[in-house]
C-alpha cells in the first residue's frame, strides 16, 4: 500500500507533471493569483518517499516565459529530469537549442489560464520546436475546445494533453487524439470534472502507450491537492503491467531521458 509512510519496495515513478515555485525568480500574477513558494527541497521531501526518482518540471502560467528558474533547477535534479517551458512565438532557434542543452524537452501551451494562442500559432510553434530540438508540445485545455482542431493537432509530430483533458465533454476528443498517437497526462485528479477511473480505462484501452502519470504537486488552484492514494488508484484501475507503462516506460520515452 502506498501512503505517507513510503512507496512499495522497488517502485520507481516518473513524475511527468510537477511545478517548482521559487520566488527568487520572476513570478507573474495570473488572473490575480500569485502562488506561494514551493522550492525544490519541498518538492523532493514530498515526492521521494513516494518513489519519484525522475520527472518533468512544468512551467506554470505564473512563470510566463521565464527560463531562469529552469536554468537553476534542472542541473540540480540531473539525469532523468526534463523541463517543459513556455516561450514566445518569436523565440529564436538558438534559444530553443540552448534550452534543450539544459534539459528542456517540451513546449507548453496554456489555453486554460489565459495563453490564447491561435491553433495556427500552436501548430507552427510545435512543428518548429520539434524540427529544431525534437521537443514535443503539451496543451493545457478543456479537450472539448480542441474538437474542431483534431485533424490539425493529430498531424503534429508529438502532442500531450494535460490532466486527462479536464472535462467529461472532452473525453471523446481526447480519445480521437490518442488514436493518432497523442499522450495523456494522468494528473490533476483533484481538478478535473470527469470520471477518473473510467477515463484512465478508456485511454489505456485506446493505446497502452498513451498515459503518463504525474503528481501535479503542489496542485496550485486545484479543488483538492494530489494525494498518495492517487498512485494507488492508477495501479488499481490499470493493473500492474499498464501501470508500469504509465508510471515509467511511457514518460521515459516521451521525455527522452536516461535516469541515472
Amino acid at each position: 500500500m502506498t501512503g505517507r509512510a513510503g512507496a512499495p519496495a522497488g517502485r520507481r515513478l516518473f513524475d511527468s507533471h510537477c511545478h517548482i515555485i521559487d520566488h527568487r525568480f520572476p513570478i507573474v500574477a495570473n488572473h490575480g493569483y500569485t502562488p506561494p513558494p514551493f522550492p525544490l527541497d519541498a518538492y523532493l521531501a514530498e515526492t521521494r518517499p513516494l518513489g519519484v526518482v525522475a520527472g518533468a518540471v512544468v512551467s506554470g502560467s505564473f512563470q510566463a516565459n521565464d527560463q531562469t528558474y529552469l536554468m537553476d533547477v534542472l542541473p540540480k535534479l540531473g539525469a532523468g529530469w526534463a523541463g517543459v517551458t513556455q516561450i514566445p512565438n518569436d523565440c529564436p532557434d538558438a534559444e530553443i537549442n540552448r534550452l534543450d542543452g539544459i534539459g528542456v524537452r517540451a513546449v507548453r501551451f496554456n489555453l486554460f489560464r489565459g495563453r490564447l494562442d491561435s491553433v495556427d500559432d500552436i501548430v507552427a510553434m510545435a512543428t518548429r520546436v520539434h524540427a529544431v530540438a525534437s521537443w514535443h508540445a503539451e496543451i493545457y485545455a478543456d479537450a472539448a475546445a480542441l474538437g474542431p482542431h483534431v485533424d490539425r493537432l493529430s498531424k503534429l509530430p508529438q502532442l500531450s494533453i494535460d490532466h486527462l483533458g479536464m472535462t467529461a465533454a472532452g473525453v471523446p476528443v481526447l480519445l480521437d487524439l490518442v488514436a493518432s498517437g497523442c499522450k495523456v497526462k494522468a494528473t490533476g485528479f483533484g481538478r478535473v470534472k470527469l470520471d477518473v477511473p473510467a477515463t484512465l480505462e478508456a485511454v489505456a484501452r485506446k493505446s497502452p502507450h498513451a498515459l503518463v502519470f504525474g503528481t501535479d504537486i503542489p496542485s496550485t488552484r486545484a479543488e483538492r491537492p494530489f494525494r498518495p492514494s492517487d498512485i494507488d488508484l492508477v495501479e488499481k484501475v490499470l493493473g500492474p503491467e499498464l501501470a508500469q507503462k504509465a508510471f515509467w516506460d511511457n514518460p521515459i520515452a516521451l521525455y527522452r531521458v536516461t535516469p541515472g
